[in-house]
């Protein structure tokens, strides 16, 4: 099981996924209203302090043709969409594709899962990033396939073991609840015990 930290907003934040052994970093870019919004600019100076294998995942909202040429003109390895795109624009994308999904987009899931370019599915909670769990037996209906699994949606230190032990997929994705308490930002504990959280559950399984 694989680890995902999103929302980097400084470049502290990425040697903290180094330490700890993340396997992706997520970026959320052309989203003002997100408290975890950053420039393309801020994005580069957080990335160039990853350790090279760690996967730079940008991730935005409806994005615009536009904004789908930025993403692809750099070194992103995947981009997540929220929202919806227009299967036109969807095959224009160079850079291969994550889906995000919340419980209220769930009837979409067959229009984009055997789309060639879509290589990943995110499945989040009503409000994407806001650290609210939600049933994951809605998740039952969701047809098997061979793309890569990310589960979001208000995971933390102290109930990933729980919930990962029981949905099992291939990645869990955190951003808020490794967020400190009484300001903005990552904090590097939270990140260190839920990495080792779900570092532990594979070595059980």
């Amino acid at each position: 099981m694989k680890i995902k930290i999103c929302g980097l907003t400084s470049p502290i934040e990425a040697t903290y996924l180094t330490e700890n052994n993340a396997d992706y970093a997520g970026f959320v870019l052309f989203c003002p209203k997100s408290k975890r919004n950053i420039t393309i600019d801020k994005a580069k100076e957080i990335a160039s302090n990853l350790n090279e294998n760690i996967k730079k995942v940008a991730v935005c909202v409806s994005p615009s043709l536009e904004e789908i040429n930025l993403i692809d003109s750099l070194d992103f390895d995947y981009v997540q969409i929220h929202g919806s795109i227009e299967k036109d624009l969807l095959k224009k994308i160079k850079t291969p594709v994550i889906k995000a999904f919340n419980i209220r987009d769930l009837n979409e899931f067959n229009i984009y899962k055997d789309i060639d370019c879509v290589k990943g599915f995110v499945f989040d909670a009503a409000i994407p990033g806001s650290g609210k769990t939600f049933d994951l037996s809605v998740l039952s209906r969701i047809p098997k396939t061979n793309k890569t699994v990310f589960l979001a949606g208000g995971l933390s230190p102290e109930n990933v073991s729980e919930i990962a032990g029981v949905f099992k997929p291939d990645v869990v994705d955190v951003s808020s609840g490794v967020e400190y308490n009484d300001r903005p930002g990552k904090d590097p504990l939270k990140i260190k015990t839920f990495c080792e959280s779900v570092i532990n559950l594979s070595k059980e399984e």
